[in-house]
């Protein structure tokens, strides 16, 4: 007869770092990273566009109005597929024909869990921040990535502490 072993219950301190990361929030990650978000006039070039996004080391932009309303996102991808479509005619176009108009939105108050969730069922890297209808940043799937590595680096060293104490 084999009997059930008893499981031993985490170290307080590892439930805590390990419980973490499902109630980190997008808002931890902007305190970390800026809340600094780029964006680009709607009527600007693809070519002013790539410019700006190769100078700034970036893979996505905000298009905006001047009064700061969302009219959509354009990044790297969006501007390959439109190249397999219009050529090299693509540089002269205006942002706005090639942008992705339905933007999806995280609030500072959704956990990182969440939005990693959404960002990989959509298929999308880049993800702005609204509170109360105000932008107030944006993550990409590489910030919370880099959050959540950090956090099993963290996880990793408590369980090699917990496991040196007891030996």
């Amino acid at each position: 007869m084999v009997t059930p072993r008893r499981r031993r219950r985490a170290p307080r301190e590892l439930t805590a770092a390990g419980s973490e990361g499902e109630k980190m929030k997008i808002a931890d990650i902007l305190d970390t990273k800026g809340s600094t978000v780029h964006s680009v006039l709607p009527w600007l070039t693809v070519s002013e566009v790539v410019e700006r996004l190769g100078k700034l080391g970036i893979g996505a932009v905000l298009v905006c109005e001047e009064h700061s309303t969302i009219q959509g996102i354009v990044s790297e991808r969006d501007i390959v597929r439109a190249l397999r479509k219009h050529g090299a005619a693509l540089l002269a176009m205006p942002v706005s024909e090639v942008m992705t108009r339905y933007v999806q939105t995280a609030g500072p108050d959704e956990t990182v869990a969440h939005a990693m969730a959404r960002m990989t069922a959509g298929r999308y890297r880049h993800l702005p921040v609204v509170d109360h209808g105000r932008l107030v940043g944006m993550v990409s799937i590489g910030d919370l990535v880099k959050h959540r590595v950090r956090e099993m680096e963290l996880e990793t060293g408590v369980l090699r502490d917990a496991l040196i104490s007891r030996y």
